[in-house]
């Protein structure tokens, strides 16, 4: 393990999966970039080609989920469980059927079945990591500075379409639930943004970012610098947008995982979304 304090804090598990900072998607990296670049914060955790994943322990082993919250697909209705950071930490961490390392290839894998319990704010159900601070609070940035979410992954189980990155609002004015962005994963292999027009929410915009066949292992980077969104599919340019200025005093954190977009009574049908690398940079 490294720490680095300066500036801004560096932390970085350096277990055998951690370095590659995104493989194919590796947009953004260096200087300022995702995974603990010059000047700001980063984690990372995993790797992006899974070869050095080990299949036998829980994904706490091969990812640094110190800063990540689960939420799962069970509970009381309108109040599913969450597994602590301190849970999911190690290769002994939590594991269950909603969130488990896959047996043959070390990935973080998560599943969510149609009939699963959902919040009071949506009628879908999750099996989705939220950001937490290093003291084991809800992370609620501010807009300022450059904030990025890497991840490599596959989706190999989807109804319809799946959210597998999130930026979502936090506190701030007005009062909100919704976020800002979600990245959608479809069924036919077509990857989109949904981008909100204001915190009300209902009002998104979708944009066309990428295509990656089922089952096909890609890559994301998702930004906000300023009221600048960003999206690079697989080491690609970054796509931009501007964010409304109806978002800017609201606070934000990210969410990365499964969070599948319909619902029904089936607990065999839904999503199950594999994840390869995972990293969160905030900085200038």
């Amino acid at each position: 393990m490294r720490i680095r304090l300066g500036a801004g804090l560096l932390l970085c598990l350096q277990l055998a999966a951690c370095g590659s900072n995104g493989g194919s998607g590796g947009t953004g990296g260096g200087s300022g970039g995702i995974g603990g670049g010059t000047g700001g914060s980063g984690l990372d955790g995993g790797s992006s080609d899974g070869g050095s994943l080990d299949p036998s322990v829980a994904p706490g082993g091969n990812f640094d989920l110190r800063l990540w919250e689960l939420q799962e697909p069970v509970g009381s209705p309108g109040a599913p469980t969450t597994i602590s950071p301190a849970q999911l930490s190690g290769p002994n961490g939590f594991h269950d059927a909603y969130f488990f390392t896959d047996p043959i290839d070390g990935s973080m894998t998560f599943w969510d079945p149609e009939n699963g319990v959902a919040t009071a704010n949506s009628s879908y159900p999750r099996s989705e990591l939220r950001e937490m601070t290093a003291s084991g609070a809800p992370a609620d940035w501010v807009t300022a500075g450059t904030h990025k979410l890497r991840a490599t992954l596959k989706v190999t189980q989807v109804p319809d379409h799946v959210a597998v990155a999130q930026i979502h609002l936090g506190t701030g004015t007005p009062a909100s639930t919704k976020p800002l962005l979600e990245l959608f994963y479809f069924a036919n292999g077509a990857i989109e943004l949904l981008v909100e027009q204001s915190p009300a929410g209902g009002n998104g915009m979708r944009y066309p970012v990428g295509n990656a066949p089922l089952g096909a292992r890609w890559s994301y980077v998702i930004g906000l610098s300023g009221n600048t969104i960003s999206v690079a599919i697989d080491g690609g340019a970054a796509q931009t947008w501007m964010m409304s200025t109806t978002f800017n005093q609201e606070h934000m954190y990210f969410k990365a995982g499964d969070y599948d977009q319909s619902a029904g009574n089936s607990g065999t049908v839904g999503a199950k979304v594999q994840f390869y690398g995972l990293s969160i940079f905030h900085g200038p």
